[in-house]
């Protein structure tokens, strides 16, 4: 009978097993015996640490998914403390001279270190503004080394000079400079807080001289800082920084660490929590020579959620170019005509200049803002580099106009009066009211407001709107009433909060209750009915934002609905893979009445850009889309008036409106160039848009 295994299979597969074996037995004799001794003194000095993860911030884009906010990796450098603190091959003598040369190498290469200990950086000591992290860490700092509460910074600074060994032959300026340093290191040492970074988005030139100088005791991070992708929007977009002292109060109980950047203005302040990530913990082993033998992640990074805006970044663009554009041009040609004024002895003639601006576009069917555009602006990616100049700039570059100036709208009001009118049947399509100049019911009081370009004659409501005959508005306000005019401003949104999650001023409108208030305790705080007719052609008390002027435009062009003027449009997860938020439009308010004071006020609106005798109707000469508008200009006492325009298109099916207001802008009718443009770019995109679907849809 065959053998089923040979004794030759049998042999060849006895002599590989012991050879395997002797294999194992040497290497193992090798690893144990021979490098024992080697493995121990690596295992023994080898040095394992926790590191933070910073986690990525998420990405804005506007509503079209263009980016406008996102991360770029940077470098920054971190203290080794254990290697330049902790070490016995270096005094406290050489690491104190060694972080006075990291400072100066740092700052010869442009780049800053950061200096968290509040105190002025040459005497006299004084303690500067503290931010919420920079108070606590120094309270902590003062008990751990047995100073008062209330101690001084010169009792400060003297504890420091001995307390991290700082040679007097240092100048006062070097001193500080090592203090500081030594000070944000040592106080995370009282409270275990994140990482000390040293120096945040240092240049590659920054380390190689580092290197070059072969100075011990710092480690490059890998990081994220925040890149913008477009220079406007800088109001709206807002901007990142260390936590106020209040901010902390909130935060904190977010889990957020102490030294958090976290938004501070605009969307990245208003959607902060949606943009910020969960920073992530590393455990990093390393040999006493400082190469990393093992990387270990115990808590994973988690990214910030990226959001959509409601803004077009085009017509954004459009609208701050037009609007500079605009301004600068005027007020050059003001400098000229004031100098040639005051040339001919003409003082009477010499006019102010324009000192701010604003446009803003809404969605007239989701009320979504499109555009919000303020005059004068500044750079987002230079702002902390122009940060004091901007604060000494005239005409306060900072403010945005958009949501925080207010203004009395003038003319641009009397739709409002319209709509109350009709709404309450004081007037109907056949009313007439004879505007004959001088509004003399009240003259024997020694009040009789005229009409700008009256006499007008007989006008019905909507002749009165394409003219803008005060006198008709006048005797409707006069009619109806404070109240009245009040109630409907309200519905309509003027002087109520829009809903945009930015800050803003809420405004208000004319009435008694506010001038009581304003004028408590004096003659003023009465109600006359001159105050009633200024109210009813948008002047006197009345202060209203550029963002309520156009949500209102809107609400007039769609038929009376208020909408809420959110600016988150939808958010997806870090990796787009997941929609965490979708808007849908909300409705603050709605004007119940009938369709024919739409038709009614529509009619007067269209009437003012295609009347040859309308107050908009320059501007408007050949455009190709059919446009409703009103002006408005109103006097502040100053010697040039502020000018405001608003209008809506097409006149037929409305789809945006558009309202813009400037200071010392003198007429309403001369804007209504920077409108023009603003409808222009916004239909081309849509033609464009339309076009280029129609390019790639197959044929049949």
């Amino acid at each position: 009978m065959r053998k089923l295994i040979s004794t030759g299979r049998l042999v060849f597969l006895g002599i590989f097993v012991l050879a395997v074996l002797v294999v194992f037995f040497v290497k193992l004799y090798d690893l144990q015996i021979i490098q024992g001794n080697q493995a121990y003194e690596e295992s023994v000095n080898s040095i394992t640490s926790t590191e933070t993860v910073i986690a990525a911030r998420g990405n804005m884009m506007d509503r079209y998914g263009r980016l406008l906010v996102s991360n770029r990796n940077c470098n920054n450098l971190l203290i080794k403390d254990d290697e330049l603190l902790m070490n016995d091959d270096i005094s406290i003598a050489e690491a104190n001279e060694i972080i006075l040369k990291m400072c100066s190498i740092i700052e010869a290469n442009g780049d800053h270190y950061n200096d968290e200990l509040p105190i002025t950086m040459e005497p006299p000591w004084e303690f500067t503004d503290m931010s919420a992290t920079q108070s606590l860490l120094l309270n902590a700092w003062l008990t751990a080394n047995n100073l008062d509460p209330d101690a001084s910074a010169v009792e400060v600074m003297a504890r420091m000079r001995t307390r991290y060994s700082i040679d007097g032959n240092y100048s006062a300026e070097d001193m500080r400079i090592i203090a500081g340093v030594r000070y944000c290191v040592n106080v995370r040492w009282v409270i275990p807080t994140s990482d000390y970074i040293f120096a945040q988005d240092v240049s590659i030139g920054t380390i190689t001289s580092l290197m070059e100088a072969d100075l011990p005791g710092f480690e490059v991070q890998v990081s994220y800082v925040r890149e913008y992708n477009t220079t406007y929007a800088p109001h709206i977009l807002g901007y990142t920084g260390l936590m106020s002292a209040e901010q902390y109060d909130y935060y904190r109980d977010l889990d957020y660490p102490l030294n958090a950047i976290v938004g501070q203005t605009g969307a990245e302040a208003a959607f902060e929590e949606m943009l910020h990530g969960v920073d992530g913990e590393v455990e990093i082993t390393r040999t006493a020579d400082g190469i990393i033998t093992n990387t270990a992640y115990t808590k994973t990074p988690q990214p910030g959620n990226n959001i959509y805006l409601t803004l077009d970044i085009k017509l954004q663009a459009a609208a701050e170019s037009t609007l500079a554009n605009y301004i600068e041009t005027t007020n050059q040609q003001t400098e000229a005509n004031n100098l040639l004024a005051q040339q001919q002895h003409k003082l009477g003639e010499v006019q102010e200049l324009i000192t701010g601006g604003a446009i803003v576009a809404i969605d007239v069917n989701t009320g979504e803002p499109l555009a919000m555009a303020s005059y004068p602006t500044f750079n987002l990616e230079t702002y902390w580099d122009d940060y004091n100049d901007l604060l000494e700039a005239e005409n306060t570059p900072m403010m945005n106009r958009v949501l925080s100036g207010l203004y009395s709208p003038g003319s641009t009001w009397k739709p409002c009066m319209a709509v109350a009118g009709l709404s309450e049947n004081f007037l109907n399509r056949d009313t007439t009211i004879t505007c004959t100049t001088i509004f003399d019911k009240y003259i024997a009081d020694g009040y009789a407001p005229g009409c700008t370009g009256g006499p007008h004659g007989a006008l019905n409501v909507s002749g009165a709107l394409t003219y803008s005959c005060n006198y008709f508005f006048f005797t409707v306000g006069d009619m109806m009433g404070i109240d009245l005019i009040d109630k409907y401003a309200s519905m309509l949104g003027l002087g109520e909060p829009t809903g945009i999650e930015l800050a803003e001023a809420t405004g208000r409108v004319a009435s008694p209750a506010y001038k009581a208030q304003l004028y408590a305790g004096t003659r003023d705080q009465a109600w006359y009915a001159a105050d009633t007719l200024l109210a009813s052609i948008g002047q006197g008390l009345t202060g209203i934002t550029p963002l309520q002027l156009g949500r209102y435009a809107a609400a007039i062009a769609n038929g009376g609905t208020v909408y809420s003027c959110s600016l988150l449009k939808s958010a997806s997860s870090y990796d787009y893979s997941d929609s965490v938020y979708e808007r849908e439009p909300e409705v603050m308010s709605q004007v119940e009445t009938g369709q024919e004071t739409w038709d009614l006020i529509h009619e007067g609106m269209r009437g003012a850009v295609t009347n040859r005798w309308g107050t908009a109707y320059t501007p408007f000469l050949g455009f190709e889309y059919e446009v409703a508008a009103k002006t408005g200009t109103t006097e502040t006492g100053s010697s040039t008036n502020d000018a405001f325009f608003i209008c809506f298109a097409p006149y037929d099916d409305p789809q945006i409106a558009v309202a813009v207001a400037i200071e010392n802008g003198s007429k309403g009718a001369n804007l209504g160039v920077m409108a023009r443009d603003m409808l222009q770019y916004y239909f081309d995109f849509q033609v464009s848009t339309q076009n280029t679907e129609n390019e790639l849809t197959l044929l049949r």
